[in-house]
């Protein structure tokens, strides 16, 4: 019989996690009032290349990879997913999405979209199959001394910089996602870890 911690349902689990994670992320694009901080370097790489905004995601994602294998950073099934799946995801939404010129259906898509994001986070990181390469370089950062919130502080900010510098988008939507996108993902991620622990608050 199949459990939530079995092999097959946690790759079930990585998998559907990355697509939702790929979905909300379109939407917020899709919303167009602000991104999230790397999400503005996608964009900005994107404007001055000839790439997608997912395929900017891919490689930045591939350029982060090569980073964590130098700092001899254990990498997992899920790290290497979601470098190549969430890229494909967000193109495919903004695909479908269109451009939508409707102002409440673009404030429904940035608002919607770090829930969704949520939802995705709490099944692939629940699925215990390895973390995205920027929580990664994250914690690559922690084992050297750098505190979690400092090294968090530093790599948001240096890709805010350079996503600016390249022209992406900062508006009341990147507020929004920053604000809401941590407690939702600690929500989601109690309900939906394969291997929940009491952690109190």
């Amino acid at each position: 019989m199949t459990t939530r911690t079995s092999i097959p349902w946690r790759y079930l689990r990585l998998a559907v996690g990355l697509v939702f994670f790929g979905v909300g992320l379109g939407l917020v694009v899709l919303g167009d009032f602000g991104l999230p901080p790397w999400d503005i370097l996608h964009q900005g790489l994107a404007e001055q290349t000839f790439l997608t905004f997912g395929t900017a995601m891919i490689v930045i994602g591939i350029v982060l990879l090569i980073a964590l294998v130098i700092l001899k950073e254990p990498l997992g099934v899920g790290t290497l997913a979601n470098v190549l799946v969430i890229g494909l995801v967000v193109d495919a939404t903004i695909s479908i999405g269109g451009d939508p010129s409707n102002s409440v259906i673009r404030a429904l898509c940035t608002a919607l979209g770090p829930i969704v994001v949520a939802v995705g986070s709490g099944f692939y990181i629940g699925a215990r199959f390895g973390p995205g390469p920027r929580d990664g370089l994250m914690t690559a950062l922690d084992r050297r001394g750098v505190a979690i919130w400092k090294a968090r502080t530093l790599i948001e900010g240096a890709a805010l910089a350079c996503g600016l510098v390249m022209g992406g988008t900062i508006g009341w939507g990147t507020v929004w996602f920053v604000v809401v996108i941590g407690p939702a993902v600690q929500f989601f991620l109690r309900m939906l870890d394969t291997e929940p622990t009491n952690t109190g608050t």
